[in-house]
């Protein structure tokens, strides 16, 4: 957890992204390392957990995380948490809350509790647009493909 709050705090300091750190360990070794590179890149989905992950994966060559364990500086927001679960990582820790996080005016709590609504209470509309050319369905084409393997 100390690397995690490290990489935050020396992030913070040169003022690349927002203070997050990020650490990803299997059997005992680090695996993967990250930090908030929003601010540098232009990109939102640049958080600590997502560089961590992408560090991760590429040294296991694998998008499977299973049997790791992630260290995040703060509690990762909506965005860190599905991308996790989707590695099956076994277990997510953290240090500061996403009370602390707010305190600093990077609260995420508005994200969780969109995400809580059915699509049509959402703020976001969401819509669903049904593919007029089925013959050009990518699930079919995906489902024939596993099928010929």
């Amino acid at each position: 957890m100390q690397q995690a709050i490290e990489l935050a705090y020396e992030n913070t300091l040169k003022n690349q992204g927002k203070p997050f750190g990020a650490v990803i360990v299997k059997d005992g070794k680090v695996i993967g390392t990250g930090v908030n590179d929003v601010l540098a890149t232009h990109d939102v989905t640049a958080h600590a957990e997502m560089q961590a992950i992408r560090e991760a994966c590429k040294t296991l060559d694998s998008p499977s995380l299973e049997g790791c364990e992630v260290y995040a500086s703060g509690q990762p927001c909506p965005m860190c948490l599905a991308a996790i679960y989707w590695t099956g990582a076994k277990t997510v820790y953290y240090s500061y809350t996403e009370k602390d996080a707010a305190e600093v005016g990077m609260s995420t709590k508005y994200v969780y509790e969109q995400l809580a609504l059915p699509y049509e209470k959402q703020a976001l509309p969401i819509l669903h647009l049904k593919n007029e050319e089925e013959s050009k369905n990518p699930f079919a084409l995906w489902k024939q493909t596993m099928t010929n393997k």
